[in-house]
């Protein structure tokens, strides 16, 4: 029988025996990845982070794990539950802590319970809920966990749907031309005059990746970052060291997009490679009066060529956001999974979530409906 382990740091678990139970196409699951963000400063327990890696271990041998937090607020999930907060603590109860299974800061669908095989797969899940028993936890949460993974939970795990814009090259289109071709009219013409804006305004663009890109270009995509965090008055949390370290660790699935004006950076774009697809995480810029069309050629129109170019079939640019559908993002669902230890409380989620998940089916088909392609 395997050994359920809760790990305080992922340093503790071999890389090599954390990334043979995955197959390394998504950037987000990776040691280097995840280690990377404790060493460098993004995890803080100040923040609500503190690193609980579920480890099942047979022997010295790691059969299942899954990184795992426990978190003392919501915050940087991307999976909302401050109702679930709000109703849990009116009735006298603590909500906080919990058990988080994802990743930090990115909401990107990915592998969650990494195993070897569908029994540690289960195991690990039946570990999550000993933990929370055991912990006295009010519940563990499976956030961004992909379509494949879901035959693995039983019904005491609450199922929630949301909605994201994603680029799919499923017409196998060769160029950017090509892309727009296949859009009608009226927002073809719409992104050429976004793109021709931003080129008679002067601006030039680069695309680096990790291996190629300075510690200056890394300075200035951090700078940016911090600046649209300082705009929207939210608390940033990755450091330039993680940057650093991802330039390092994950040379080739860095990639940054740097928009140049009058011989200086002016605003940037930081992506992830995976295997298949491009993953949009942040975007800045440090100019008082924007460019118009700046953010959407950074964000998107660069990112696309990139992928047209690199032969990536995906282009994921982060969360929310109905102005990407204009611009060739269409909508894709994305999943999460709850598991709440009050048997009272979670058979009064179970509507609720079911509810939640036929009201996102019909927003989603209403968006489809708006869709920019033709026919």
């Amino acid at each position: 029988m395997a050994d359920a382990r809760i790990h305080r740091a992922l340093a503790d678990i071999p890389a090599a025996a954390w990334d043979a139970l995955h197959d390394g196409r998504n950037p987000f699951i990776a040691h280097a990845f995840l280690d990377g963000m404790e060493r460098h400063g993004v995890i803080d327990p100040r923040l609500g982070w503190t690193p609980w890696h579920l480890g099942l271990w047979e022997g010295d041998t790691l059969v299942a794990a899954a990184p795992g937090y426990l978190k003392t607020n919501s915050h940087g999930e991307f999976v909302f539950d401050h109702a679930w907060a709000r109703a849990w603590m009116q009735h006298g109860d603590e909500y906080f802590p919990k058990f988080l299974c994802a990743v930090p800061y990115s909401p990107v669908t990915g592998p969650r319970l990494l195993a070897r095989d569908d029994h540690a797969a289960v195991a690990l899940l039946e570990a999550m809920r000993a933990l929370v028993a055991r912990a006295g936890l009010s519940s563990a949460h499976v956030n961004f966990h992909p379509a494949n993974e879901d035959g693995w939970f039983d019904d005491a795990w609450l199922p929630r749907l949301d909605v994201q814009y994603h680029w799919r090259n499923e017409a196998g289109w060769e160029d950017f031309d090509a892309f727009l071709a296949a859009m009608d009219h009226k927002h073809r013409k719409n992104i050429r005059q976004e793109r021709a804006k931003v080129a008679r305004a002067g601006v030039s663009f680069r695309v680096l990746h990790g291996d190629e890109a300075g510690d200056a270009a890394l300075a200035a995509m951090h700078d940016f970052y911090l600046r649209t965090f300082a705009d929207y008055g939210n608390t940033p949390a990755l450091t330039l060291d993680f940057l650093r370290h991802l330039a390092r660790a994950m040379p080739r699935q860095l990639v940054l997009f740097l928009a140049s004006h009058d011989g200086r950076d002016i605003a940037g774009a930081l992506c992830l490679r995976g295997g298949d697809t491009l993953y949009g995480r942040y975007w800045g810029s440090d100019l008082d009066a924007p460019i118009p069309g700046l953010h959407f050629e950074t964000c998107y129109y660069q990112g696309i060529e990139y992928c047209l170019r690199e032969g990536l079939r995906v282009f994921e640019p982060g969360a929310q956001g109905e102005h990407k559908l204009a611009r060739g993002f269409l909508p894709a669902f994305v999943r999460s999974r709850h598991h709440v230890a009050d048997p009272g409380f979670a058979a009064a989620l179970a509507p609720w979530c079911a509810e939640e998940a036929e009201a996102v089916r019909r927003y989603a088909a209403t968006l489809a409906r708006h869709s920019p392609f033709r026919g």
